[in-house]
């Protein structure tokens, strides 16, 4: 449980759902990461802390359409096996694995509560979390993180993040069904900021937001004075993109997902391609804008910048797009600009699917014991 206060310097917490019954002291072996997706498992086996991590192995395997529905994973056996090929084609030994719990899937509040030591305060959570968590805490795991104090002394600021028991047994079942230990479990917008934190500094007073475009939705994390103030999601994502272009161009969601990452053929015009991507980058762009008006309404505490990561950040003209759109500069993060790729690893691959891997990084960065 992350129970002692952090100091300014430092991001967001790492976050751990208490699953202590798994927890081991960590070594220099290699570890896993596993970011099961609506469409894929992303993985990477990894050795080193920080930004000493070494990159041994990264992969990709599709997952049938519904192996992965309303934030949950509905077919454990097709994600198991999906697992068992990645670690099978790269003859992976290690066993320890970090994952992540999609950011729909969880209730984040806010809370001060009055200054008092560790034990106090960590009984006063629990005994108040009733009042925040608008579901019966029996049914969820519930963590929380200690922020700096508030700006009275008599404050403590304090984030609660609770899931329900129900959707972490079904992301736990094919990683245990795999022949692996899950001994992390992470939230997706949290992996991205640890990701960020290892490969980009930014000033105390900016505010930055970063977004990652999954499959079927996009989360949004918005970072003001170095930790999070704002997480949410669009449920426009790289899914519409291609649904667009079937619709558009009479195309199946195969081979509409073929042109989005070619950006056209010989059989089609360029031309359409690149109309039909436009008005799908408006829309995301006006619901994005959308999401950012909850964050303030004060003019003043403007977002300085965006961080983009996922497979269709990569969408070429998306981020130049994006920053005409909104007036606000659009970067293409990357997750590895910090990190060793081993020659073991196919680095090609890695470039190659880089934006994609922002969360499996982001995951990698976990330790046990992390506050």
């Amino acid at each position: 449980m992350a129970t002692s206060t952090k100091s300014e310097k430092k991001f967001l917490p790492k976050f751990s759902l208490p699953f202590s019954s798994f927890f081991s002291r960590w070594g220099e072996k290699s570890y896993l990461s596993l970011d099961i997706g609506s469409s894929s498992v992303k993985l990477l086996e990894v050795q080193g802390e920080g930004s000493a991590m070494r990159i041994l192995h990264a992969d990709i395997a599709p997952l049938p359409a519904d192996a992965v529905q309303n934030n949950m994973v509905q077919d454990s056996e097709a994600v198991a096996q999906a697992i068992r090929r990645l670690v099978k084609a790269h003859r992976i030994k290690a066993t320890d694995v970090i994952t992540a719990i999609p950011g729909p899937a969880v209730i984040i509040k806010r809370a001060t509560f009055p200054a008092q030591n560790p034990q106090e305060l960590h009984e006063t959570i629990f005994f108040e979390a009733g009042n925040f968590i608008p579901e019966s805490l029996d049914n969820v795991n519930l963590d929380y993180q200690v922020f700096d104090r508030g700006s009275e002394a008599d404050d403590i600021d304090v984030l609660l993040v609770a899931v329900s028991k129900d959707v972490i047994k079904s992301f736990l079942a094919p990683i245990s069904a795999a022949g692996l230990s899950p001994i992390i479990v992470d939230v997706d917008y949290f992996a991205v900021e640890n990701m960020f934190e290892l490969n980009h500094t930014s000033l105390p007073e900016e505010t930055v937001a970063l977004i990652n475009i999954g499959a079927r939705y996009s989360s949004i994390n918005i970072m003001k004075a170095g930790r999070s103030a704002f997480t949410g999601d669009i449920h426009f994502a790289g899914r519409q993109f291609t649904e667009m272009l079937a619709q558009g161009l009479e195309l199946t969601d195969e081979q509409a997902e073929e042109v989005k990452i070619a950006g056209g053929t010989q059989e089609l015009e360029k031309s359409k391609v690149e109309r039909i991507l436009a008005s799908a980058a408006g829309q995301f762009f006006d619901e994005v804008q959308g999401t950012f008006s909850f964050f303030s309404t004060d003019p003043d505490d403007h977002i300085s910048s965006i961080y983009l990561s996922g497979g269709s950040a990569q969408l070429p003209g998306l981020a130049t797009a994006m920053t005409d759109h909104l007036q606000i500069p659009v970067t293409i993060v990357d997750p590895f600009r910090s990190l060793t790729i081993s020659p073991q690893a196919d680095d090609e691959f890695i470039r190659h699917n880089a934006a994609a891997l922002a969360v499996s990084v982001g995951l990698a960065s976990r330790r046990l014991g992390d506050q």
